[in-house]
Formats: C-alpha cells, sequence, structure tokens
C-alpha cells in the first residue's frame, strides 16, 4: 500500500514536473520570440529612420536641384535675352556697316567725280592760261610800233591788258580819237577779227582833275572817251559788237597817284581787257559731269 502511495505520489510529482515544464518552454520561447521582434522592430524602427532621413536628404537635394533648376532657367532666360540682344545689334551693326558701306561707295564716287571735275577744270584752267598768253603774244606782236609811253600790253587777274595813254588817243578833254589813236585800234581790230572767241570789255579812266568844258565832270568824259572806242572798232574795223562793252571808272581806279603831273598823266588811260569766252568753264562749273568733250 505504501508502495503504491509512493509511486502515486512520484507519478503525480512527475507529471506536476512534467506538466510545469512545458508551459515554461512555451514561455522563454514567446520570450525569446518577442525579443526578436523588438529587436526588429527596433532595426526597423532605425532603418525607417534611416529611410526617413534619406527622404529628407533627397527631398532637400530636389529642393536644392529644383533650385538649381529655377536659377539655370533664369540664366537661360538671361542667356536667351543677351542672345536676342546680341542679334539685334548683330543685325544692327550689319545694316550700319551696309550703310556705310553704302556711303563709302557713294563717297567714292562722289570722289571719283570731285576728281573727274578737278581735272576738268585744270585742263580747262590751263586751256584758258594758254589762250590768255596766246592773246596777249599777238597784241604785243600788232601793237609792237608803239612807244612803252602810248600803250602797254600785260598779263593781270588771267586777262590780257592793252592799256592805251590818252596822248595816243586823245586831245586833252576830248573823246575824238587822233589819227594815231585809230593806227593802234586798227592793229588791235586786226588781232580780235581772227580770234572771235575773245571777249572785249572798254574802261574809260580819267586822273582827279575835275573836267571844264563840253562834259559834265570826269564820269561823263571817262564814258564817253570808252563809247568812241567801242564805236571805231564795230563801225569801222567790223568787230561783232556782241563781244564788246564799254564803261567809264572816271578817277576812281587809278593806278598811280594823282599828286603828280607824270601819276595823273598815266591816269588818263583807256584800259581795253580782252578775255577768251569762259562759257565752257561756266558750264562745268554748273554742270559737274560736263565734259570739256563738248567742246
Amino acid at each position: 500500500m505504501n508502495r503504491i502511495v509512493t509511486v502515486t505520489k512520484i507519478s503525480i510529482g512527475t507529471l506536476i514536473f512534467l506538466s510545469s515544464c512545458v508551459p515554461t518552454k512555451k514561455f522563454k520561447a514567446s520570450q525569446a520570440a518577442l525579443q526578436s521582434a523588438r529587436n526588429d522592430s527596433a532595426v526597423l524602427a532605425q532603418h525607417v529612420s534611416q529611410l526617413k532621413q534619406q527622404v529628407a536628404d533627397l527631398q532637400a537635394s530636389v529642393e536644392s536641384k529644383n533650385k538649381s533648376i529655377s536659377d539655370l532657367d533664369q540664366e537661360i532666360d538671361k542667356l536667351s535675352k543677351d542672345i536676342s540682344d546680341l542679334n539685334q545689334e548683330k543685325v544692327k551693326l550689319i545694316n550700319d556697316a551696309s550703310s556705310k558701306q553704302s556711303q563709302l561707295t557713294k563717297s567714292g564716287q562722289e570722289l571719283v567725280s570731285q576728281k573727274k571735275k578737278l581735272e576738268q577744270l585744270q585742263a580747262l584752267m590751263d586751256q584758258q592760261k594758254q589762250a590768255i598768253e596766246e592773246i596777249r603774244k599777238k597784241m604785243a606782236a600788232a601793237l609792237n610800233g608803239f612807244k612803252s609811253s602810248e600803250l602797254t600790253v600785260a598779263t593781270k587777274n588771267g586777262k590780257v591788258y592793252v592799256s592805251l595813254q590818252e596822248n595816243l588817243l586823245f586831245p586833252s578833254g576830248s573823246a575824238v580819237v587822233n589819227p594815231k589813236g585809230k593806227e593802234a585800234l586798227h592793229k588791235l581790230a586786226d588781232v580780235l577779227n581772227i580770234n572771235p572767241d575773245i571777249t572785249v570789255d572798254i574802261e574809260g579812266h580819267t586822273d582827279s582833275i575835275p573836267i571844264r568844258g563840253k562834259y559834265q565832270d570826269n564820269w561823263d568824259l571817262s564814258l564817253a572817251r570808252a563809247a568812241s572806242i567801242v564805236r571805231i572798232l564795230t563801225t569801222d574795223y567790223k568787230v561783232t559788237p556782241e563781244r564788246v562793252v564799254a564803261s567809264g571808272h572816271s578817277q576812281f581806279e587809278p593806278i598811280q597817284t594823282n599828286s603828280t603831273a607824270e601819276g595823273r598823266a598815266q591816269n588818263r588811260r583807256t584800259d581795253i581787257i580782252l578775255s577768251p569766252k569762259l562759257d565752257e568753264l561756266y558750264k562745268l562749273l554748273q554742270n559737274p559731269t560736263a565734259s570739256t568733250a563738248s567742246k
């Protein structure tokens, strides 16, 4: 009996022990699983935190990139505007260069035209000088037989001056030409008639002594003497009247002093001023495209 009790107690104890051992293992296993879960949760939380930080870093990077993109967009806009401005400036420079080239071309053409005109003018002036010198030589040769105290032939201001003194042409205070004066005018007319392109200006001059008698004053006398010579040249010696102009200058263009008898004698003169026709020169001055070839 006691043995049965003992065995029973031992069996019950074993069963109790065995039954108590099973929950403990499960508990420990649960505890281990919980701790593992906790550890996993901590790792996951840490990983999540890291991911959040990475996300934050990425967002910051994105914002930085977006700002960089915005800055780049602004820079691109600025560069685009600069390029547009440069293109406009380029177009303006091209247009200005084209305009300046056109102006230079026009200026060059004008310079060529001006040079041609100057060359033509110079050629005409040379021709005029040569013609004037020829007139002087012809007049000097034609009037070679007269004394220098009676007349002179000289070139002045681009014209030929045949200056005839009063003692050759007129009695004192008169406008009637002396025979010797007519002889001189005849020789002069012969040269004019074979040189129809010579124009003739006849100027009467007196001294400063007031005139008495037939003429009102020295103006009247100087003009009457010039007119008298015109009549002889055109009527007696057939010089074309359209070529001749007469004028009186009284005492107001002296060539010597009027304070001496010698000076007054030289001032009492008639100047016959000869010059080649300047039609071609005037035409060239008025029309720069005119050419000496039209002569």
